[in-house]
């Protein structure tokens, strides 16, 4: 993943923001909508592209294209850093590849200690009965 080029491909465009603000509201596109085109995209390889597509599928347009929203702060500067940190992060959570899962064993002690408990509760139990005269 190359990020550089990745940022180069990223497109913004502002909008106004949703919710009660008053005069000003009316007049100031605060909120930054991000769009980025995956299947055209030349910052990432074609694995990274597929493995993408498989985690990311319902995130992502009919087109392939991934959009984002950041309408947090009154400032369109600080609305599109946001978008472009939570980008990189859906980006790397997406291609980040999870460890195998090593099958466990209990350990010899662990089976004992298990089968010394059961072994009691049986004897417990046994001895719940009428006693013989």
């Amino acid at each position: 993943m190359n990020k550089e080029i990745i940022l180069r491909e990223l497109e913004f465009k502002a909008i106004r923001s949703s919710g009660p603000g008053g005069q000003h509201a009316n007049k100031v596109s605060s909120k930054v909508e991000l769009t980025f085109d995956l299947h055209t995209s030349e910052g990432l390889s074609d694995t990274e592209k597929a493995r993408i597509l498989r985690k990311l599928g319902s995130k992502l347009t009919k087109e392939g294209n991934i959009l984002l929203q950041c309408d947090e702060s009154r400032s369109q500067h600080k609305n599109k850093d946001l978008v472009i940190q939570r980008f990189f992060g859906i980006l790397e959570a997406a291609l980040t590849i999870p460890k195998k899962r090593k099958a466990s064993k209990p350990s010899k002690s662990a089976i004992e200690k298990r089968l010394k408990g059961k072994k009691i509760a049986s004897l417990k139990k046994a001895n719940r009965g009428k006693p013989e005269l």
